[in-house]
């Protein structure tokens, strides 16, 4: 009944032009994106254990760490030990975060398969974020581009603030098409497309997803949801319906944004596994597996476990 009344509300210009996709590809960002904003510090071994975990219930696209100035993301610091300290499982993609040329070369040292890369649709917040205009980060990254060329790895590109903005409010849906473009044409093989603060509703996300795919092709589309105002199943259900079948998560529902106040975590890995598999999609990952990771990992931090089907699904 939800999904007919979604329909019909729609209108015919918002309509997906595909069915639901067979399979999804899930990107796990918990290591990385959720843990970056912790205030507690995380212990090496419980970084290595959550990754270890994730690939054990069938994750295959990890993102570990990320190769940022300590003084920024003081949690990221010892990223290099955690790839160091893993034990790899063939076919897992060990991805981490890589803003310059200095990141990329210690992900290199490090032995990441893949980096990725990350621009706003947001003046403001690429200002706040990296103390530059757009285009002045999208130029900084062809030294980037070039050297993951010369290394053969691929690069994937975040957009941050496609939905909205902590500084400006509203984002334009054509700057987000832009930008997406921009990433993609430099190179990069997938691009996510984060609503950092968790402020987009379904419609908005139609809309954004329309400007997007008319830039990028669909195959090269992920999209990136926080839940902060609880609206991220419903938008990951309206990027499903438009053919996207690449989604960042995080386990535990782990997550926020250093500079958006007040952005909560990621849409955690567990809900996204139990509404795709409840919708007979296919990911290859054990959610049982996955909830307990998430709860290992948030016993670690002291702080309660935010996937309400971790929740639900875990004794007592």
């Amino acid at each position: 009944m939800v999904a007919l009344r979604y329909w019909i509300l729609m209108p015919m210009n918002d309509f997906p032009s595909t069915d639901l996709p067979a399979h999804v590809s899930l990107f796990e960002v918990g290591p990385r994106d959720g843990l970056q904003n912790e205030s507690s510090v995380i212990a090496l071994e419980d970084k290595v254990r959550l990754i270890h975990d994730l690939a054990d219930a069938g994750v295959t696209r990890i993102e570990g760490g990320s190769f940022v100035s300590p003084k920024w993301v003081p949690q990221m610091a010892d990223s290099a030990d955690v790839f160091a300290s893993i034990s790899r499982q063939p076919g897992v993609t060990y991805s981490a975060l890589t803003p310059n040329v200095k990141g990329f070369e210690s992900a290199m040292a490090a032995g990441v398969d893949e980096v990725a890369i990350f621009g706003a649709a947001s003046e403001a917040f690429s200002q706040r974020n990296i103390n530059c205009t757009i285009e002045e980060s999208l130029k900084r990254f062809d030294d980037v581009m070039k050297l993951a060329v010369k290394h053969n790895i691929r690069v994937r590109g975040y957009v941050s603030c496609v939905l909205g903005c902590p500084y400006e409010g509203d984002i334009s849906s054509t700057k987000v098409a832009q930008v997406s473009k921009q990433l993609y044409e430099m190179g990069c093989y997938e691009i996510s497309l984060g609503d950092t603060i968790g402020v987009g509703t379904p419609r908005k996300t139609a809309n954004m997803l329309n400007a997007v795919l008319a830039q990028v092709p669909r195959d090269a589309v992920a999209v990136h949801f926080h839940d902060t105002y609880g609206q991220a199943l419903a938008n990951l259900l309206v990027a499903l319906e438009h053919g996207i079948s690449t989604i960042d998560a995080a386990t535990a529902g782990l997550g926020g944004c250093p500079y958006a106040k007040g952005a909560s975590g990621n849409v955690a890995t567990e809900d996204v596994l139990y509404m795709l598999h409840g919708m007979g999609i296919t990911t290859g990952i054990e959610l049982d597996k996955v909830a307990a990771a998430g709860m290992r990992i948030s016993a670690a931090l002291g702080k309660p476990n935010q996937s309400k089907v971790a929740n639900a699904i875990t004794p007592a």
